[in-house]
């Protein structure tokens, strides 16, 4: 499974906002694979550079203790993963960061725990919103 961002953000800071189904599966594949993109760094680091989130440690901490949770594994951005994502198939929204996080979930064959209604209302990836 691969969490969203915001996802990954609320699992460690506010779990409240995340929904049951997606806390279970989180928990779940504690003992397996949650991967999570390279681009949702990038996005969380950008956020923070915009002030549009502020973290309670440094970012080099924050990803220390956030890639250390159980089953955390950190999927790379990838050739094919740059490439599939200009070429999704049917109507997708143009925000290149939903674009490569879809993309990542759709080539590890995992489902994506998101709670954007863009996203989970796309038919051509699994979701767990």
């Amino acid at each position: 499974m691969l969490p969203d961002t915001h996802i990954w953000l609320w699992w460690i800071h506010d779990p409240s906002q995340l929904t049951q189904l997606q806390v279970d599966s989180l928990h779940q594949h504690e003992n397996d694979v949650i991967g999570v993109s390279i681009f949702s760094c990038w996005e969380i680091a950008k956020l923070v550079q915009l002030q549009r989130l502020d973290l309670p440690r440094s970012l080099r901490e924050w990803f220390t203790l956030a890639l250390g949770y159980p089953g955390i594994r950190l999927f790379q951005l990838t050739p094919d993963i740059v490439i599939e994502s200009t070429q999704l198939p049917g109507m997708f929204h143009r925000d290149p960061a939903d674009q490569i996080i879809v993309v990542t979930a759709r080539v590890h064959g995992c489902p994506l725990v998101t709670s954007d209604r863009k996203i989970s209302q796309y038919p051509y990836v699994e979701t767990i919103a």
